[in-house]
């Protein structure tokens, strides 16, 4: 028991031993007054740190009070006097506060001897108005320009165009960069008409920098080499970028729109081209007994010259999008803005087709390939059958007249004007056309419809005689 009694005491010596040193090491924080000869004039509320004689730091507060209603003693408002009950709460709260803040200040520096009153001040600063010391995020361009693909409300393919617009944008950065060895960086304030003025060069002349520059394809690769851009191509891009700009302007990014000085050359198409009736006949009469797959492809795309449809809507089309004998479905590039089901109903060869093909795989409409391979597929259906006629197209690379085969210019889109053109010319009424093929009241595509082909002209002659 003695031995025991010896233990304890002993460890109650050791532990109040710790308890003293600690306490010789803690500083302490006292709120006082420094009074003039004016005792009725209100002065700020000072803070003094202590740790022993190493260290005596001293802070100023904003905490404004008259002399006459200070306790000294209890560092707070005297109790016995008439003031403000919650502006008394309030106030001896921001005492304490800052006596709390000031010793976690000191022990977060580790007690260091070094530290003085001016240090003490600019952190107190911090910590009571960190709002002060916030640093604003600062985004760079193709951050907002991502966010920009992320948060706009419009359809796939609008946002996969404006991912080719920021690919090339990345590029322009890397080729000005490499030609100007500097660190050139663009900025959504300091993008301007030179700006503007130098990526429209560099989007003209890409095509030449593949071989220069190829680090810039690493960096940002494309899946086709570039090719030379036409006006139209070139404008459609800065109409994209000029929408950004706005957008980052309501959204609160920047201020600044390039835009305001700079015209954007406007787009010009040349008269669509389509096959006649009889030619897409021809196209489905010809035997391809000896090429299976060709024979697919051309019911491919003769099924959608009979609904008219665009490429994209139509490969995502499955057999559900038949219903009561017409094809229904709402077009991609209008379901995000203001979506129309429209329906199309099936005439005796599209059935037939159809029926050519009851099951397919993932319930695919009819057993698609991929869009470029359709493209392909399809000149060489052109080519193979004869539909090689010479037709006048607007280059739009050099918006230069010029004469080439029909097989050369045939794609999927053909067969969307094949469909546009061949009603437009029996009903001319736009608003009967739109509704089977999706275009918008008063769509500037119909103009270029309105041209009036050969055997129109020959009729008009005729009635002369």
């Amino acid at each position: 028991m003695y031995i025991v009694a010896v233990f304890l005491c002993k460890r109650r010596e050791f532990a109040q031993g710790i308890i003293n040193n600690n306490q010789e090491r803690m500083a302490t924080v006292k709120a006082f007054l420094r009074t003039s000869t004016k005792k009725s004039k209100p002065v700020n509320v000072r803070f003094r740190l202590s740790d022993g004689s190493r260290v005596q730091l001293f802070y100023k507060s904003k905490l404004t009070i008259n002399p006459a209603l200070w306790d000294a003693k209890r560092e707070e408002i005297k109790s016995k006097v008439l003031y403000d009950a919650k502006e008394r709460v309030e106030f001896n709260s921001n005492v304490a506060r800052i006596k709390t803040i000031i010793n976690q200040l000191y022990l977060h520096a580790g007690y260091r001897q070094d530290l003085t009153s001016e240090w003490l001040s600019a952190e107190i600063d911090k910590a009571l108005y960190p709002e002060k010391y916030k640093v604003e995020e600062k985004y760079t361009f193709f951050d907002v320009f991502q966010d920009f693909l992320e948060k706009r409300n419009v359809s796939q393919a609008q946002i996969n165009a404006c991912k080719v617009l920021g690919r090339a944008l990345k590029r322009y950065e890397l080729y000005e960069i490499a030609v100007r060895r500097n660190s050139f960086v663009l900025d959504l304030d300091t993008f301007n008409t030179e700006t503007i003025c130098n990526f429209d060069k560099f989007l003209r002349d890409e095509h030449l920098f593949y071989d220069q520059y190829p680090q810039l394809y690493v960096a940002v690769p494309e899946s086709r080499t570039p090719k030379p851009r036409g006006q139209n191509t070139i404008s459609g891009l800065m109409l994209k970028l000029r929408t950004f700009f706005l957008w980052a302007i309501r959204e609160g990014k920047t201020n600044n729109n390039p835009f305001v000085n700079y015209s954007i050359g406007e787009c010009v198409y040349g008269t669509p081209i389509y096959i006649s009736v009889e030619e897409r006949n021809k196209l489905y009469q010809y035997d391809f007994s000896e090429n299976q797959y060709l024979a697919v492809q051309r019911d491919i795309f003769v099924f959608q010259c009979l609904i008219g449809c665009r490429v994209g809507d139509y490969f995502r089309m499955t057999k559900d999008n038949i219903i009561d004998g017409a094809i229904e479905y709402i077009a991609r590039k209008t379901k995000d803005g203001h979506p129309e089901t429209l329906r199309v109903p099936l005439n005796k060869t599209a059935q037939e087709i159809l029926d050519r093909y009851p099951v397919v795989k993932d319930n695919k409409l009819l057993p698609f390939t991929y869009p470029q391979q359709y493209n392909d597929d399809i000149k060489l259906i052109f080519k193979t059958v004869g539909l090689t006629r010479f037709v006048t197209i607007l280059d739009p690379t050099t918006r230069m007249e010029r004469q080439v085969p029909l097989s050369e210019i045939a794609s999927s889109h053909l067969a969307r004007r094949t469909f546009v053109g061949n009603i437009y010319k029996k009903v001319q009424d736009p608003n009967l056309v739109g509704a089977l093929s999706g275009h918008v009241p008063g769509s500037r595509a119909f103009a270029r419809y309105r041209t009036i082909d050969d055997e129109m002209k020959r009729e008009l002659v005729a009635a002369i005689e």
